[in-house]
């Protein structure tokens, strides 16, 4: 599913923000990636999802071999994938349902089609309830659900949640994560970044550790310290 073999990303002459790494991640996989801020989390994300390109080494993702990647493969390799981050990036003027419909409706699906997936993907993420609401009346967790809500709607391969809990209490953050493991139960990849070790040693999956633009530990299923 995803394949990174010796990459490297170098911005300027003070070093490389991700040094030679190596990484295979399964489909349906569920991968933990922890490190401090500044450590390579958000240039290994900016590399899968192609903002940005590699200095050097391979990158795989669901086939697509990125060497190969012309620009007009760009969105459909998007597509694939899903992105969560810590704000919720909402748009304030329009519902939760017309929110999670904005997604379908620049990939330019058919009025009837987004009729019928939209309440079906608010349901997996327990919101549909809140269909009609606008975000100001949303919890800082539910509006959050929103925005995994429209990273999902277009059934990605995989869904990268780059720190999703980071402004929410306790209560709210697990509720995040349990959408999270409902995703990957249905067959989504998941990436989470995250720095709250209770939601890590909670989930008990594969922890990655990033530091200096190096992963400096891989470890399987099991407690994990921060």
């Amino acid at each position: 599913m995803i394949l990174l073999d010796r990459v490297t990303k170098t911005y300027n002459t003070r070093g490389s923000a991700l040094e030679r790494v190596s990484l295979h991640v399964e489909p349906k996989e569920f991968v933990i990636i922890v490190g401090q801020s500044g450590a390579g989390k958000s240039t290994l994300f900016k590399l899968l999802t192609r903002e940005e390109k590699p200095t050097s080494g391979k990158i795989i993702v669901g086939g697509m071999d990125y060497d190969k990647l012309r620009d007009k493969d760009i969105p459909l390799l998007r597509r694939k994938i899903g992105v969560v981050f810590q704000d919720f990036k909402l748009l304030s003027d329009r519902t939760v349902s017309e929110n999670v419909a904005f997604a379908l409706e620049i990939a330019g699906l058919p009025t009837a089609e987004i009729k019928h997936t939209v309440p079906k993907v608010l349901d997996v993420v327990n919101l549909k309830s809140k269909e009609n609401n606008y975000p100001r009346e949303l919890s800082g967790g539910e509006r959050q659900r929103v925005a995994i809500a429209r990273a999902i709607v277009r059934q990605p391969k995989i869904l990268i949640a780059d720190e999703p809990t980071g402004n929410l209490d306790p209560k709210h953050a697990f509720d995040v994560i349990k959408v999270l493991e409902k995703i990957n139960q249905f067959g989504t990849t998941v990436l989470l970044t995250t720095h709250n070790q209770e939601i890590v040693n909670y989930l008990k999956r594969r922890v990655v550790t990033i530091k200096d633009g190096k992963i400096i530990s891989d470890r399987a299923v099991g407690k994990y310290k921060l």
